[in-house]
C-alpha cells in the first residue's frame, strides 16, 4: 500500500507525519496564492490569517515537495487522518501529476494527492479570495493564532522555497511587503523587534538563519 501527497505550503518545511520518501518537484497548471483563511492555527475567526491554496492557471507551475507513505493500511490511515485534521480548511483532495526537474515533460508520479480549496465564498467559508498586495501584507503582518503568527508562516515558506532552489515571486514580493508593514509598525512602537531580512538568491548577501521549532502534530501550522 502506498500514497503520495504534494505539499506547497508549510508541508514543504514541516510535514509533521511519518513518511518514507521526499521528492522535490512541481505540478503543472496551478499556482500558489494566499487566498485561504486560517482561523485555528495562525489566525482567529475574528482576524483570520492568510495561507496558501492553489489557483488553476493553464501553463503555471507550482514547486514543492511530494511525500510518500508506504506500508500497512494502519500507517497510511494514520498519516491521512493527521493530514485531514491539519488541512481542515481545504475542502477538496485533487489528484495531480508530479514532475521532477530532470524530466519536465513526463510525470515522475501520477495520482498524487494535493489539498485544494473551492474558490467560491458562498460554498467555501474559508475562501477569502484575492486582495491587493498591501491589504494582504497588513493582514499577514498582524494575524496571530494559537500556533503562532501569520508572518512567520510566510517567512518560513520563503526560506523553504529558497532552500529547495525554487523561489516563488509572489512569496518574495508579499514577504517584502510584510517587512515594510512591520517596519512601519515598529516605528509607531506597536511592535517590538525588527523584521527578518529578505532572501534573495540574486544577491551575494548572506542568508539569515531562521530557527524552526517543530510543533506537535495536533498544533502544527496549516497549509500545504
Amino acid at each position: 500500500m502506498v500514497f503520495w501527497v504534494f505539499g506547497y505550503g508549510s508541508l514543504v518545511w514541516n510535514p509533521g507525519f511519518e513518511y518514507d520518501e521526499k521528492v522535490i518537484g512541481f505540478i503543472k497548471d496551478y499556482r500558489r496564492v494566499f487566498d485561504l483563511a486560517c482561523i485555528d492555527h495562525r489566525g482567529t475567526p475574528e482576524d483570520p490569517a492568510r495561507t496558501c491554496t492553489l489557483e488553476h492557471i493553464e501553463g503555471a507551475v507550482c514547486w514543492g515537495a511530494a511525500y510518500c507513505v508506504r506500508g500497512s493500511p494502519e500507517k497510511e490511515r494514520a498519516a491521512m487522518q493527521y493530514l485531514e485534521r491539519r488541512e481542515c480548511e481545504y475542502d477538496q483532495k485533487t489528484l495531480v501529476d508530479f514532475f521532477k526537474e530532470t524530466d519536465t515533460l513526463r510525470p515522475a508520479l501520477s495520482g498524487v494527492i494535493v489539498f485544494t480549496s473551492t474558490p467560491d465564498k458562498v460554498s467555501n467559508k474559508y475562501y477569502l479570495g484575492p486582495a491587493p498586495l498591501e491589504e494582504m501584507a497588513w493582514q499577514i503582518a498582524t494575524a496571530v493564532g494559537p500556533c503562532g503568527n501569520n508572518r512567520d508562516y510566510l517567512f518560513l515558506l520563503e526560506k523553504a522555497m529558497f532552500d529547495i532552489g525554487h523561489e516563488d515571486d509572489l512569496v518574495i514580493e508579499l514577504a517584502n511587503e510584510v517587512r515594510k508593514v512591520l517596519g512601519t509598525m515598529a516605528k509607531e512602537k506597536k511592535l517590538v523587534g525588527s523584521p527578518l531580512k529578505p532572501l534573495k538568491s540574486q544577491t551575494q548577501a548572506q542568508i539569515p538563519s531562521i530557527q524552526l521549532h517543530l510543533l506537535p502534530p495536533e498544533a502544527v501550522a496549516m497549509d500545504l
